[in-house]
């Protein structure tokens, strides 16, 4: 594994970010470190708020809920994923799995913070890499807040199609990021918001790839889309499930009624997980898949209010 990596100062500066950060050594999974980067603010002594974003986002992401739950008295972790914003970057689309992925949160958030009483507050991919990890030590988690994403779910017990193939919404998209002969990340904040991206916010999502070689983890995640009936995360998320639906801890979903990716995720979220029986669950109005973009207050007095700040 070859392995590559953003500039220290490439996140420096950018408005609302902030500034307490630091970087932590993981195993790689094949005998090397990857560093990661991980925000890190609040009281060090309070329970953790661990913000997981997705593709094609960093820990930037978050950063107006990072601010408001430090302030109100929570310690707020926010990795970037291996292969996105500031972390270490894996240089072959090989390197990536959601697998990998899994295990490099767990060393960082189980074996090197050793985290408990963890309220997750989860997004995109950051979703589905949360909901593995508390099935596997439920016992860390104390709540979770769920956000446009979900854990898809197959029924393994059922044989596969005789013809299989890409399909559903995302196919198209899973399609174009394989053939696109430049991958630009930072390019489908229009995708996923409702409201125009300003261009400093444009550049803040592009300031950990000043070379096209280091978006590679971002083009590896729409790899990994379930748009097939035989990805390899099946098999892993219906064992989740199992776990999931005794969850009896607090779970909330804070939705936004024009996301395209996972308009949907709440469903089953809300059905199946018993913690999440009885909560506030909200669908923000006039947001898109980046809600945390489009509606910066709304979600953020959403949380807040949930979590009793």
């Amino acid at each position: 594994m070859r392995i590559l990596r953003t500039p220290d100062d490439a996140a420096d500066g950018l408005a609302d970010y902030p500034i307490k950060r630091r970087y932590i050594s993981i195993p790689s999974g094949d005998g090397q470190e990857l560093r990661v980067h991980v925000v890190d603010t609040g009281d060090s002594d309070a329970a953790p708020v661990v913000f997981l974003h997705g593709n094609p986002s960093w820990s930037f992401l978050w950063r107006h809920q990072i601010n408001a739950v430090a302030a109100a008295g929570w310690r707020a972790i926010a990795p970037d994923l291996v292969g996105m914003g500031m972390s270490d970057k894996p240089s072959e689309m090989a390197d990536y799995s959601l697998d990998r992925h899994i295990d490099w949160m767990r060393s960082l958030l189980f074996d090197h913070l050793d985290l408990a009483d963890i309220t997750f507050v989860l997004h995109d991919w950051g979703g589905i890499i949360g909901m593995r990890l508390a099935a596997e030590q439920p016992d860390r988690v104390g709540r979770m807040v769920i956000s446009n994403t979900g854990l898809p779910w197959r029924n393994i017990n059922e044989p596969l199609p005789e013809v299989i193939e890409a399909s559903g919404p995302l196919a198209d998209f899973q399609a174009f990021a394989a053939a696109a002969p430049v991958w630009e990340p930072w390019t489908l904040l229009p995708m996923v918001m409702v409201t125009e991206p300003a261009a400093d916010l444009v550049s803040a999502y592009r300031a950990p790839y000043p070379d096209q070689e280091l978006t590679v983890g971002s083009r590896a995640f729409t790899q990994l889309l379930p748009t097939r009936p035989d990805n390899p995360m099946y098999p892993a998320n219906y064992e989740a499930w199992k776990v999931l639906e005794r969850f009896d801890r607090p779970v909330l979903t804070i939705f936004s009624d024009l996301d395209s990716v996972a308009p949907d995720g709440w469903k089953p979220i809300t059905a199946r997980i018993p913690g999440a029986a009885n909560q506030p669950h909200t669908i923000l109005q006039g947001g898109g898949h980046f809600v945390q973009e489009d509606l910066p207050d709304q979600y953020t007095q959403s949380l807040l209010t949930w979590l009793g700040a």
